[in-house]
């Protein structure tokens, strides 16, 4: 009898940019002067302008009025990065993959949780279906932030959350924020 043939993950096209390299981008972008202050504030709602990221990957220059965020959410099968370029931002986030369909509420274990605050030029990276909420939680300073994903985003999961259930809520395509 063969011995079985291993199995490989198929390989990543060589101009896919990974985690790392976006978040590279993100913190370059963000401390970059000139292309931050691009970006016209609102002191009612967040405002973005769509950069070119990487490799073919979609990115946002996002501003952030005081106490604003996004809510729950994942990025599907992106995976993705952002930087603070100024103020600072919350981001909330779980440290475990949810299913990708089949469910409508779940119940969060008590220590899945995890808080980062993010200050001028820093930033973070993440996988895939990668599930948080970024906040500006500054009550007088807005905040500007860069992001990017890749691949560009097929959609945008929205959930909402009471104490440890999470609840999907519903689904943003592109054509929703572009």
């Amino acid at each position: 009898m063969p011995s079985p043939r291993p199995t490989h993950a198929p390989a990543r096209p060589s101009s896919a940019p990974t985690a790392a390299e976006l978040l590279d981008f993100a913190l370059r972008t963000a401390a970059d002067p000139e292309i931050v202050d691009s970006l016209p504030l609102d002191p009612e709602g967040r405002t973005w302008i769509r950069l070119d990221g990487p490799g073919g990957s979609e990115a946002w220059l996002i501003g952030w009025p005081p106490g604003t965020g996004t809510g729950w959410h994942d990025h599907a099968e992106s995976r993705g990065a952002f930087a603070t370029a100024r103020g600072r931002l919350t981001e909330h986030s779980l440290t475990v993959r949810l299913p990708s369909e089949g469910w409508q509420s779940l119940e969060l274990a008590p220590d899945v949780d995890r808080t980062r605050s993010l200050g001028a030029v820093s930033g973070r990276a993440f996988g895939e279906h990668h599930v948080h909420e970024v906040l500006n939680g500054s009550a007088s300073e807005h905040a500007v932030s860069v992001h990017a994903y890749y691949p560009p985003l097929p959609l945008i999961r929205r959930y909402s959350r009471s104490g440890p259930v999470l609840r999907l809520e519903h689904v943003e395509r592109p054509a929703d924020w572009q």
